[in-house]
C-alpha cells in the first residue's frame, strides 16, 4: 500500500510539471481492489432475501415433489430436537448460497410442518426433506438401479437458515428397523422390540437410510379408517409407485393383521401394539431402516 501511494504522488507531480491537471491523473488511475471484492460480498446476503414471488416461484419440497437439486441423504444421521418454521422457507444447495426449493410452513394435511435438523454449520442447518430427489423409472433397470449401479435416494437433505425454525420439540427416543430380521425397535425410552412385516422382493422396503416420521393421518382408500398411518419422510427406491397412485412412493408405519414376511409394497406392517407405541412419539421421531 506504502509503494502504491509513493507511485501515486510521483505521478502528481510529473503531471504537474508537465502541465496536466489533477482530475487527468485521477481519472487514469486503475479502479481500487476493494470495490470489486464490496461488490462480490455484496450478493451474498442478497440471496436470503427472496422476494415473496421469488419465493412461492420455487418448488416446494413436498412428498410427492422430485426436485433434482436435493442432495441425497444416505446412511445413519442423529437429531435430538425437531422444529416447526415460522414461514414459509427458502431451501439452499450445499454452497448455502442458490435457492433450490422451498419448504412450507404447513404441510399437506394443512398441519404445521416438521422439521429435523442432522448437521450445523454456524448459522446454518441442513435438514431432513420429505420430497424426491429423482424417481427410481429415471434411467433405472429392472433391478431399480441406474447405470451406475445407485439407488434413488430413499431420503433428501437441504441447507436452511437456523433462524427460520420455532417451537423446539425434544426427541428421546428412535426406531430401528430391521429388514432382514423382520423387527421394529423403539429404543430410547421404553426399548421394545416387535415383529413385523416388510417390503416384498419386487418392491422392497430401503435399507441403509435414515427418516423422520413426518405426519399422522388416516385413510380407508387404503384400508386405515381405523388406525392412523405413521407417514416416514422415506420414499420406495425401486418404484415410482409401489402402491399406485400418487402417494410418492412413500413408506409408512401402519397396522395389519398379518404383520410378519416380505410381503408389502415397501410399508413397515405393525401389529397394534407396536402401532400404538410409535403413535405416542413425537413427530419428528427419526426412523433408521437397516439391512
Amino acid at each position: 500500500m506504502t509503494q502504491r501511494r509513493v507511485a501515486a504522488a510521483l505521478a502528481i507531480l510529473l503531471a504537474a510539471a508537465a502541465g496536466l491537471s489533477l482530475l487527468h491523473v485521477l481519472a487514469a488511475r486503475p479502479e481500487p481492489v476493494i470495490r470489486a471484492q464490496s461488490r462480490q460480498l455484496g450478493v451474498l446476503p442478497a440471496l436470503s432475501k427472496l422476494s415473496a414471488a421469488q419465493l412461492a416461484a420455487l418448488p416446494e419440497a413436498r412428498y410427492d415433489a422430485v426436485i433434482a437439486a436435493l442432495l441425497p441423504a444416505a446412511g445413519a444421521a442423529d437429531a435430538d430436537t425437531a422444529y416447526r418454521l415460522k414461514k414459509d422457507t427458502v431451501l439452499y444447495a450445499a454452497d448455502r448460497a442458490t435457492p433450490i426449493a422451498r419448504l412450507a410452513a404447513r404441510d399437506f394435511l394443512g398441519e404445521p410442518s416438521i422439521v429435523v435438523p442432522v448437521e450445523s454449520s454456524g448459522d446454518w442447518l441442513r435438514v431432513l426433506t420429505p420430497a424426491r430427489q429423482r424417481l427410481p423409472s429415471t434411467g433405472a433397470n429392472s433391478a431399480g438401479t441406474n447405470s451406475l449401479g445407485a439407488l434413488a435416494p430413499a431420503q433428501t437433505s437441504a441447507w436452511l437458515r437456523a433462524d427460520s425454525l420455532s417451537s423446539p420439540t425434544m426427541l428421546v427416543s428412535r426406531i430401528i428397523v430391521s429388514v432382514s430380521a423382520q423387527t421394529l425397535r423403539i429404543i430410547g425410552v421404553g426399548n421394545r422390540t416387535w415383529p413385523v412385516g416388510v417390503g416384498a422382493p419386487g418392491t422392497p422396503t430401503p435399507v441403509g437410510v435414515t427418516g423422520y416420521l413426518q405426519a399422522r393421518y388416516r385413510d380407508a382408500a387404503q384400508g386405515q379408517a381405523e388406525h392412523p398411518i405413521q407417514l416416514t419422510s422415506l420414499h420406495s427406491t425401486a418404484a415410482d409407485e409401489p402402491f399406485g397412485g400418487n402417494d410418492g412412493g412413500l413408506i409408512g408405519i401402519h397396522f395389519q393383521a398379518s404383520a410378519s414376511g416380505a410381503r408389502s409394497h415397501g410399508c413397515i406392517r405393525v401389529p397394534l401394539e407396536a402401532l400404538a407405541a410409535v403413535d405416542a412419539l413425537p413427530l419428528g421421531t427419526l426412523i433408521t431402516i437397516e439391512g
